[in-house]
């Protein structure tokens, strides 16, 4: 079993999980402007794509899940209750989808997104925008489909790990050490807060500080839609 971090120097993070005796692969939240880089690894690595995974409704990205789809005949996975068009395969809460002799676990965790999922994969924990390494919190709650308290009652379903995983997120500053979930329970401020109202205030006010989401007008349709825009204003 192999797992890597791709897309070095940006802020979205996409993940590359590999069975080394079937060479068989899966990319989770795989980003449209490194879609070439994608296909070309694919290739030099002699790997079959057996999964496209979005761990939810990107808002400051095009998902490369329906164009990979296209391009590999691989399967788009994504919750089973997403608004996306275009996915292929629909999982559940706790269901498993197998990459060669390894299982992959999704974890229904919604908040952030309506439809937002954790991806367990041996001792890596994927975790989108659900939650964010040390200081980064959690990902904010004001965008579509965001629940402020379903998000914070959510945050039970880590309960299930026992916290030696990995947890890889979906968005960190370049350069970010993953931490486990141990190491989050200890460091993550979001983690030991007591109540919603503490943890409503400072959504309320990262929000504030955050602002607008620059790419949101571009990425949510092309998501929901399975459509790239003609014109793609930070690609253009």
């Amino acid at each position: 079993m192999r797992f890597e971090q791709l897309n070095d120097g940006v802020w979205a993070m996409t993940y590359l999980l590999v069975d080394e005796t079937t060479m068989e692969a899966a990319l989770v939240d795989p980003v449209y402007d490194y879609m070439d880089s994608y296909i070309q690894k694919l290739q030099q690595e002699n790997l079959t794509l057996r999964y496209a995974i979005a761990t939810h409704t990107h808002a400051d990205h095009i998902t490369a899940c329906f164009n990979l789809r296209d391009v590999t005949g691989c399967e788009y996975v994504m919750w089973n209750d997403t608004a996306c068009l275009g996915v292929s395969t629909y999982v559940g809460d706790l269901e498993q989808l197998m990459l060669g002799r390894h299982p992959i676990t999704f974890h229904f965790a919604p908040g952030h997104t309506s439809d937002s999922m954790l991806i367990h994969f041996g001792n890596y924990l994927m975790t989108g925008d659900f939650l964010f390494t040390g200081e980064g919190g959690v990902g904010r709650d004001d965008l579509p489909s965001g629940r402020m308290k379903v998000h914070w009652d959510s945050l039970q379903v880590l309960n299930r790990f026992e916290g030696d995983e990995l947890v890889c997120t979906g968005h960190d500053p370049p350069g970010t050490e993953m931490k486990t979930l141990n190491w989050n329970r200890e460091n993550n401020f979001v983690l030991k807060m007591t109540s919603f109202e503490e943890y409503q205030q400072w959504q309320n006010e990262n929000n504030i500080k955050l602002g607008s989401v620059s790419k949101i007008k571009t990425a949510v349709p092309a998501n929901l839609f399975r459509e790239i825009p003609d014109v793609i204003p930070w690609l253009d």
